[in-house]
């Protein structure tokens, strides 16, 4: 293993696997969301089903689900393989933690941008961020039924 290079030893470790699926997701998300809010979503707020909903909420909606999916691929099949649920189940579990991510994340955009004034990328990036290593731990145990007590024999 002394022979062993650093990116040789980062794609052995599930953590470091983990920080590339859902930065990657996280890019997707970022880049749509500042798309969508800046040249889609172009009004303050938009009526939907009766309810009227900001213009970063709706551009939220999309941009995370768009991260959702591409994370959700990526740990899939990198980070989390010797999974042994089935597709459906894992892809379940994983949108229902990203269900309730996203109301944290729209909860904690709000208080950036309403309450601190931060500007909706950069308030988008500092929601996603706070969030990061909880989802870790409920991907691999509740998403993938991985145990925790395998972690230190899997992440070296």
């Amino acid at each position: 293993m002394a022979n062993e290079s650093l990116g040789q030893r980062l794609l052995r470790n599930k953590f470091a696997r983990f920080l590339f699926s859902a930065g990657t997701g996280f890019v997707v998300d970022i880049i749509a969301f500042y798309i969508l809010d800046q040249w889609v979503f172009n009004q303050h707020s938009y009526n939907i089903f009766g309810h009227s909903i900001s213009n970063h909420a709706l551009s939220l909606c999309v941009s995370f689900s768009l991260g959702v999916l591409v994370n959700f691929l990526i740990t899939r099949y990198l980070v989390f393989s010797e999974s042994r649920l089935p597709f459906a189940k894992q892809f379940s579990r994983f949108i229902l933690v990203a269900f309730v991510g996203y109301f944290a994340n729209l909860e904690i955009l709000k208080l950036f941008i309403k309450y601190l004034h931060f500007a909706p990328p950069v308030a988008r990036i500092t929601a996603a961020l706070s969030l990061f290593l909880a989802s870790f731990f409920i991907h691999k145990i509740f998403s993938f039924n991985i145990s925790l007590r395998n972690h230190a024999r899997t992440d070296h």
